[in-house]
């Protein structure tokens, strides 16, 4: 977890990196629907949607300010959200940790409007503690994380394509979490970056751009 520190460095080469990436990995001009981790913000991924709408996407923030837990209100706000997003055609939801939980149960609740779920670092299976910040949510969002106020099966696979992006230098949440068991996601990709360097580490923005690619 002390390693999640030296994450500004990593920050620091993804401001470096990101033009070149997304010349070298052009997107098709879907729209892509980001959502932060716990306590973040659309702030904490702008260096993703920036290299997203470099790469020629059409990339959105959540708009709903700090990530601040698992509400019925919040996910009715993002489901609103992507219906307004997705006028023309599906999106892509991209989530980051927290963001990735809801990106899935987002899937599995308006499939006709998600194109695919990219999660980072998502802790969406086997011991919902299996992360360093268990602790810190329940006294932030007000309940315990194995009962939340939402109906949601964590680790059911939406019904849409799921790639879930996991790291084995993960220092928040358990590599295993993230990674998922056989039939939770239908492709699980290693990416050498720590916690929350998900939304700005060079490998990380890459390997985002690369699932896009991906035909399914």
């Amino acid at each position: 977890m002390i390693a999640e520190l030296g994450v500004p460095l990593a920050w620091a080469r993804g401001q470096v990196a990101w033009r070149g990436l997304a010349r070298a990995l052009p997107g098709d001009g879907r729209p892509v629907l980001v959502l932060p981790g716990f306590l973040a913000d659309d702030g904490t991924t702008a260096t993703l949607r920036r290299t997203l709408a470099a790469a020629g996407y059409v990339p959105h923030g959540w708009a709903l300010g700090r990530n601040r837990g698992v509400s019925q209100a919040l996910l009715d706000a993002m489901l609103a959200r992507l219906a307004a997003v997705t006028r023309d055609r599906p999106a892509a939801v991209v989530g980051w940790s927290l963001g990735g939980l809801y990106a899935r149960e987002i899937g599995k609740r308006r499939p006709d409007l998600v194109e695919r779920v990219v999660t980072l670092g998502s802790p969406f299976s086997g011991d919902i503690r299996a992360n360093n910040a268990w602790r810190m949510y329940e006294r932030i969002a007000g309940h315990a994380v194995d009962r939340l106020p939402i109906a949601a099966a964590l680790a059911e696979k939406p019904p849409v394509p799921t790639f879930a992006l996991w790291s084995a230098r993960d220092g928040i949440v358990a590599p295993a979490a993230s990674r998922g068991r056989t039939g939770e996601a239908d492709v699980a990709i290693e990416v050498a970056c720590r916690h929350v360097g998900f939304t700005s580490d060079p490998a990380a923005l890459r390997a985002v751009l690369e699932v896009l690619r991906r035909a399914v």
